[in-house]
Order: structure tokens, then C-alpha cells, then sequence
């Protein structure tokens, strides 16, 4: 019966439904509860938020720097052992955090978490899903990416958890949930569908002459962007730097804002998780809708729009006084979020083509860094000098608003002229 339904469904769905799955891991039990960490290592050991943006942020730095090797290794080998490696880091490092007792102990087993969830998550799974789909890539990863938003729904599954068991078993625990469930999905992912006798988009053309090479073409009958015409293009460094523009936002909201719901406007640690429920809610709602308009509109206004919502739904809970405007902001923050997030990479790989797409990528997140590094430090930082996030939050929505406009900015590129064929080598076997 399995058999016969893999034979069925084309296999990259099969690789979304695994990759929707890894990210719900990481994204609930890490990246979306780390501000639920923040409130109780903070209640335990008296570390200031610029402490515990600090290694939230290293985690960015990690990311980044590590992208472009990551992107080459991943290109060259495939996605699947790179995963094994990182799955393996995440949950070791949970289950070493469950033992720190010290802001360096803190900091060095954050590390490992951060290496593994880098070597796990987003990145490997979206270069894999771009080099399955064409036609449908951006519902595809917006499909995948539901597993990350997903997350936000164990964000109060965790929060009671840590109340009721503390954060050190429900660290441990983390641990041992991400190696029983995580690399049994990671067995799933494969690198291309040429490497499995299928083709892009399961739809299938006429069949090349047996031993002739693959040429690297695009969707329009051209070959794909090498990284070293990609960086030249003028859009390449406009999305990335739209992308870095809008996780100033992103990321802030994920390490402080239960922090300002709690300490800022009086919620309960359980009422600031509902508050995230909604945010996830809207979240979901906002990949649907990206999934189901990305591959038919341009992409740049789709983002340009959503950067506007981004901004007026942190300056909502920056200068919130009242529920309606805290709801507001989940709303308007989840939705762009979701709809915006998974067209970042869309628009690279339309962009620049899925042959070399890992490295471009790579190469891109050094950039991006800069906003999932300055997000959490300028909001932790000002919250600790003002007393409040109320600054901070406003600084960083400015910011993100004005750099909405690198979307606009950011227009296809046209490939050199290149009389050469790029000719791949055919693959030894499937990773």
C-alpha cells in the first residue's frame, strides 16, 4: 500500500512533508521557545538580555559564516549526511545546555545547538526542495516552511513543560527528541531527481541520448548563474540585503518579545505564549497565501508589502496599550512573516537557477547575517540601558521599514552572454 502511494506522489512532496517535520523540531523546540529560555535562565542565573541576545545572535554569526562552505559541501555532496551531522549536534548540545551553570558553560553549548540546527534546518532543506521543484517552487517551499511556523504551536507546550519540570529536564528531553525523530526524517531527503531516475517536477520530457551529458540549463532554456556572475548582479545584493532588513525584525521578536509581553506589559509567561500561538496562527495563514501567490505575482511587491506589515506590527507592540494592539501585531507580524519568509529563497533560485543555488545562497546569508545579528543586540542592548523594549522595537521597525525598498530594487537579472555550455558531470549515486 505504501509502495504504492510513494509510486504515486511525486517524491520531492515526500521530501516536503520530511522537511515540514525537521523544521517543526528545531523552529519549537529551539528557535521559537529560545525567548521562553531567555525569561527563565535570566529568572535562575540574573544574565542581562545583552548576555542572552549575545548568543542568540552568535548563532547568526555561526550561520552565516559557515553558509558559504556549507553551500559549496552541499552543492558538491548533497544535503542527507550534512543533515545526519547536525541532527546529531542539536541534540547532544540540548542535552549539554540541561547541565550549564555558567554564562560560558550557556554559551558553548548554545554553539553546538546553533551548529546543528545550521546544518539541519532551513538551509539544506530549501537547497533540496529547489533542486526538486521548478514549477511549483515556491508553494513548495512555503509548504515545507509551515513546519517552522508550526513551531510557534509548541512554543505553550514547552512553556508549561519548563514550569511544571523545569528547563533543565525539558532541555534534556528536547535532546532526546531530536535523534528519535529527526534523523529517521532526514532519510527521506535526496539530492536531485536526476540522482533517483526522476526528473523536476515530476513531470517528465523526452528522454536524452543515453551517455550524453547534462547541460545546466534554466527554466528558460539557459544555463544557470555561476556565484561569481550571481554577486556581480545587482540583485543579489539587493535581496540579501532586503532579507538582513526584514530579521532585524524576525529575530528580535523571537528572543525578546516574551520578555516584553512578560516584564514590559504584564503577562504571564503562559498568556505570552498564547500571544505567540496567534502570531503562529497568522504565521501559517501568511505561507498558504505566499505559497498559493508566489508563483503567480511578482515577488518583490509580495515582500515589499509584507516589510510594511513587519514594521506597523512591531511599532503596534513597541507602544502597546492595550490587548487589541498586541493582537495587531501578532497578526501583522505572523502573516508577513509567513508569506515573505519562504519567497526570500523562491526568488533566488528563479533568480539564479538551482545548479549552483547552494553556494549562491551561501554566499548570500553573509549579508543577511547583519540583520539576524543586529536585531537581537540593539533591542537586548537598549532594553538594558532603557529599562524597556519600547526603544529598541522602534529603532529596529524604522530600520526594517527603510529597507523595504532594496525589494523594489531588486530586478531578474540577465545572464551573460556565454558561447561555453557548462557541461555537469553525471552522478555517481544518490546521497
Amino acid at each position: 500500500m505504501i509502495q504504492r502511494l510513494r509510486a504515486r506522489v511525486f517524491y520531492g512532496w515526500w521530501m516536503v512533508a520530511s522537511g515540514m517535520g525537521i523544521q517543526l523540531l528545531i523552529s519549537g523546540l529551539l528557535n521559537q521557545s529560545y525567548g521562553t529560555y531567555v525569561v527563565l535562565l535570566r529568572e535562575d542565573f540574573g544574565w542581562s538580555k545583552t548576555a542572552l541576545s549575545g548568543a542568540y545572535s552568535l548563532q547568526q554569526v555561526e550561520s552565516g559564516l559557515l553558509g558559504p562552505v556549507q553551500g559549496w559541501i552541499i552543492d558538491k555532496f548533497g544535503p542527507r549526511p550534512v543533515m545526519r551531522v547536525g541532527v546529531t549536534l542539536l541534540g547532544v548540545g540540548f542535552m549539554l545546555m540541561s547541565l550549564v551553570h555558567s554564562l560560558p558553560a550557556f554559551y558553548g553549548a548554545f554553539f553546538i545547538m546553533a551548529l546543528g540546527a545550521s546544518l539541519s534546518g532551513f538551509f539544506p532543506l530549501t537547497v533540496a526542495v529547489v533542486n526538486w521543484f521548478r514549477r511549483f517552487r515556491s508553494f513548495a517551499i512555503s509548504t515545507m516552511s509551515t513546519g517552522f511556523a508550526a513551531g510557534g504551536l509548541m512554543v505553550p507546550i514547552v512553556a508549561f513543560s519548563m514550569e511544571e519540570f523545569g528547563w533543565r529536564s525539558t532541555a534534556f528531553a528536547s535532546g532526546i527528541l531530536v535523534l528519535m525523530v529527526g534523523l529517521p526524517l532526514v532519510q527521506v531527503i535526496r539530492r536531485r531527481p536526476e540522482d533517483q531516475g526522476d526528473v523536476v517536477d515530476g513531470i517528465r520530457e523526452p528522454a536524452p541520448v543515453e551517455g550524453a551529458p547534462v547541460i545546466r540549463v534554466a527554466a528558460s532554456g539557459e544555463r544557470d548563474f555561476t556565484l561569481k556572475e550571481a554577486v556581480r548582479t545587482p540583485a543579489f545584493w539587493f535581496i540579501s540585503l532586503g532579507h538582513g532588513s526584514a530579521l532585524l525584525i524576525v529575530t528580535a521578536v523571537q528572543v525578546h518579545v516574551v520578555s516584553h509581553l512578560k516584564d514590559g506589559l504584564g503577562y504571564s509567561l503562559g498568556g505570552a505564549a498564547q500571544v505567540y500561538t496567534l502570531m503562529t496562527i497568522a504565521q501559517i495563514t501568511g505561507m498558504v497565501v505566499g505559497g498559493l501567490i508566489g508563483d503567480r505575482y511578482d515577488k518583490r511587491l509580495i515582500a515589499f508589502a509584507c516589510m510594511g506589515m513587519h514594521t506597523a506590527g512591531l511599532l503596534l507592540v513597541a507602544h502597546a496599550t492595550m490587548t487589541l494592539m498586541v493582537m495587531g501585531f501578532a497578526v501583522l507580524h505572523g502573516f508577513a512573516w509567513g508569506c515573505r519568509g519562504p519567497l526570500m529563497q523562491a526568488i533566488r533560485a528563479d533568480y539564479f537557477g538551482r545548479t549552483n543555488y547552494g553556494v549562491i545562497m551561501g554566499w548570500s546569508s553573509m549579508i543577511v547575517m547583519i540583520g539576524t545579528i543586529a536585531g537581537p543586540l540593539v533591542a537586548g542592548i537598549l532594553a538594558d540601558v532603557t529599562g524597556s523594549y519600547q526603544s529598541g522595537f522602534t529603532v529596529l521597525a524604522i530600520l526594517a521599514g527603510m529597507g523595504s525598498g532594496f525589494f523594489l530594487l531588486s530586478k531578474r537579472p540577465t545572464l551573460p552572454d556565454d558561447t561555453e555550455p557548462r557541461v555537469e558531470p553525471q552522478a555517481a549515486g544518490a546521497l
